[in-house]
């Protein structure tokens, strides 16, 4: 009956300048853009999609990734080193660099309103 997440929201104080972040830097494409001001994108990489909601007033608190609710979401990549030589080029620093088990390697970084994207590499998909 479920088959799958069919996207992940992100409620930004500018969606525009978010959207235009994760299609610069990802290579996202906007599937979906609606007509209100601001307005509501859906973007896809592959078969996934995100969707930038606007944001309500409220503050955005400061959280780190092992905090309750929800830490990050992991773009997936075929050659780690090469993505965050990118990045860098980019001007976009990838943080806490590690390798975990079997090969796997992960990084941080930070979109434009400091939501945690995770850089990940597995050789072997799950």
């Amino acid at each position: 009956m479920y088959t799958g997440i069919e996207h992940t929201a992100i409620a930004a104080k500018d969606t525009s300048v978010v959207v235009a972040w994760y299609c610069q830097t990802f290579g996202f494409l906007i599937a979906y853009q609606n007509q209100k001001e601001p307005p509501t994108f859906l973007v896809k990489l592959g078969l996934s999609l995100l969707e930038i909601i606007p944001a309500s007033e409220a503050p955005q608190t400061a959280r780190e990734n092992a905090d309750p609710g929800l830490s990050h979401f992991a773009i997936s990549v075929d050659d780690f080193d090469a993505a965050v030589d990118g990045l860098a080029a980019k001007g976009i620093e990838v943080t806490g660099v590690r390798e975990a088990s079997g090969g796997v390697k992960v990084g941080f970084v930070a979109d434009p309103e400091d939501n945690s994207v995770q850089i990940i590499f597995r050789p072997d998909p799950l």
